[in-house]
């Protein structure tokens, strides 16, 4: 009951704080950037904020999300360049442009397309978004998946047209804005831009997409625009900065109206000198006070803390920068905030964050943060075989089971945070039951050497990486050299399926060599023949074995496998018997009225089954299917 009331509650809550909001009172849009691998998307932000966080990154690829807070006074100084004689932007005054909404707040976002999952995450939050496509490249993979995505959540976004400085000659002048940048170019640096520019028009229109240059945009509605930016010299970013202004407050008020309803999320969890463990959070909606009660989602069951500190970095820092925190009393969204409180060790990332308010039952929200991870659990199809996957936070666990299913890998087990004991314990279950199964993915977690060691002993193997795919990688070759193993020791085991009809008898004992013809099935080197016949009187199936395929010719070619379709005028087989056998002679035991067929058995079937099955075709199913009764195999 307490549950319903407070979801009724909640509802209630949510009608008056949209009743109460006004377009007077808008809070920072959120912004998302997105993009393939390498466009530059966090080397964009870095000229923003003139910081450099980029160069730490894994591969230079973006592995967490970060937010940056840009006020109203830097958006102000940095578009001031807008309004000169020849940026063409035709805003009128500067001092008359009415800035309405109080800053901007963008998340930094994963590029990889294994990061679909984490990215959706980051949309949900996310108000607008810059798509950065690379000018030189044009529309790569993930530029289509991030296009899919936004679509997919009705996302509105604008494109930056990353590295106008890598046209040939393009002669820079730094931190400008665009056109007037382009009108000081030569003539053939902008019938170069021209080009590649309606080269990548024409990409978006087999999107489906109408992209056109920003300051040509006459319906934004039906238009995407495209902003030509060099995350370099700082080219085109003013105009960027100033499209993202004008878009959400002109056209996006109404979404952007402040709400007094708290919509928290949990980015990261990180231990801070002389702070401990805190949590860094983006505050989409509604107030944090210091002192607040707040129920987070953790690693053994919800946190319940009072919060100590609510910190921001410097303006124009990003919230991974180390740098020196600005204290509040309350912040008010939309903002990037550190929380530091006590008990925060356990935390995950990527989940919500509640304020327990006088009315509330603090054990219903309990039970709504952990609804999430409660859910992720109950998503993974938990095989008895499968490997173990261990992330850094909810969202790149959501990220590697999603790539995991989409790469058919099976999952036993999962956690979040660094790798303990008990995760090895729980990996070396599989030692036993699937060796190549006994692994533990980590992405973007620590080990310590102590684990490591453990890991060494109980035949569990440890692959690590800070880029998922790179993960993948090492997985699927290590998966491949067991399987090629396994395959080896197999081989002698399998016997595949073949029925054959003998045409002549070259020699008839010791070894025999015969010219078949395929009827149906594949001959191959150690297959065991036999010929099945029946005593027509008592109606019993006697079994003859002739011994195994030691070789195979066609037109005196020596061959290993010889398909039917390759027969051409018949084949000739060697078979020898094996010692314990007797020798059989063509002519007494059998005769070319005998079909000849493979000698399978329940266990070369099982054996074909468990290790050669992508290597078995439909007909050969069938073949093994009508061969079983006639060998009397159940």
């Amino acid at each position: 009951m307490k549950k319903a009331e407070m979801a009724a509650k909640k509802a209630q809550r949510m009608v008056e704080a949209k009743a109460a909001a006004s377009k007077d009172d808008l809070r920072s849009p959120i912004c998302c950037i997105l993009g393939h691998v390498d466009t530059g998307k966090t080397k964009l932000l870095d000229k923003i904020r003139q910081t450099n966080v980029q160069e730490g990154e894994a591969g230079g690829i973006t592995q967490q999300i970060g937010a940056t807070y840009f006020p109203v006074d830097a958006i102000r100084t940095k578009t001031a360049v807008m309004f000169k004689e020849g940026a063409g932007a035709k805003l009128g005054k500067h001092e008359d442009f009415d800035y309405k909404i109080p800053g901007l707040l963008v998340i930094d976002t994963p590029g990889h397309e294994s990061f679909t999952n984490l990215r959706s995450r980051g949309s949900s939050l996310c108000n607008i978004a810059i798509l950065v496509v690379d000018i030189m490249h044009g529309l790569e993979p993930q530029t289509l998946e991030s296009i899919r995505l936004l679509r997919d959540r009705k996302t509105p976004f604008i494109v930056a047209l990353n590295k106008i400085d890598r046209l040939f000659d393009w002669k820079a002048t730094p931190d400008n804005a665009f056109r007037d940048s382009l009108a000081k170019q030569k003539t053939s640096v902008q019938r170069e831009f021209e080009t590649r520019t309606q080269k990548v028009i024409t990409e978006f229109a087999e999107q489906g997409l109408n992209a056109v240059l920003y300051y040509d945009n006459k319906n934004f509605a039906r238009n995407v625009s495209l902003v030509p930016t060099s995350a370099i010299t700082g080219e085109g970013v003013p105009d960027m900065i100033m499209l993202l202004v004008r878009l959400t407050q002109e056209r996006m008020s109404d979404r952007l109206m402040y709400l007094s309803e708290l919509e928290c999320t949990v980015l990261e969890v990180k231990v801070i000198e002389g702070l401990g463990t805190t949590i860094d959070v983006v505050l989409s909606n509604g107030v944090l006070r210091e002192g607040d009660r707040i129920v987070v989602c953790g690693l053994n069951g919800p946190i319940v803390t009072q919060v100590r500190a609510l910190l921001t970095p410097q303006p124009l820092r990003e919230l991974r920068v180390k740098s020196a925190y600005v204290h509040h009393k309350e912040i008010k969204a939309a903002m990037g905030v550190k929380i530091s409180a006590p008990e925060l060790e356990k935390a995950i990332a990527g989940s919500h964050l509640l304020v327990v308010g006088p009315d509330d039952d603090e054990e219903v929200l309990k039970e709504e943060v952990m609804g999430e991870l409660t859910s992720l659990v109950n998503s993974v199809d938990k095989t008895e075989r499968g490997v173990c996957v261990q992330a850094s936070t909810l969202g790149s666990l959501e990220a590697l089971l999603d790539f995991l299913k989409s790469s058919k890998i099976p999952v036993s087990g999962i956690g979040i945070g660094p790798v303990h004991k008990k995760d090895i314990m729980r990996a070396s279950t599989m030692v036993e039951k699937a060796k190549e199964f006994a692994v533990l993915l980590c992405f973007d977690v620590t080990i310590d050497r102590e684990v490591e060691k453990l890991a060494e002993d109980m035949g569990v193997r440890i692959f690590k990486a800070d880029i998922i795919y790179h993960l993948f990688d090492a997985f699927t070759a290590y998966t491949a050299e067991i399987t090629e193993a396994k395959r080896r020791d197999a081989a002698p085991q399998a016997v595949w399926p073949c029925r054959l009809r003998i045409l002549r008898a070259f020699a008839k004992r010791d070894p025999i060599i015969l010219g078949v013809d395929i009827i149906d099935g594949t001959l191959r080197v150690g297959t065991p023949l036999c010929v099945v016949k029946k005593d027509p009187q008592t109606g019993k199936t006697d079994i003859i074995d002739l011994g195994k395929i030691t070789s195979l010719e066609i037109n005196h070619k020596t061959m290993d496998v010889i398909k039917k379709s390759q027969q051409g005028a018949g084949v000739a087989v060697k078979i020898e018997h094996a010692a314990y056998q007797t020798s059989k002679l063509f002519g007494r035991h059998f005769d070319e009225n005998d079909e000849v067929i493979s000698h399978i058995t329940r266990a070369s079937i099982d054996v074909l089954k468990s290790t050669f099955k992508a290597d078995v075709t439909t007909e050969e199913w069938v073949l093994i299917k009508n061969l079983k009764p006639r060998l009397g195999i159940p």
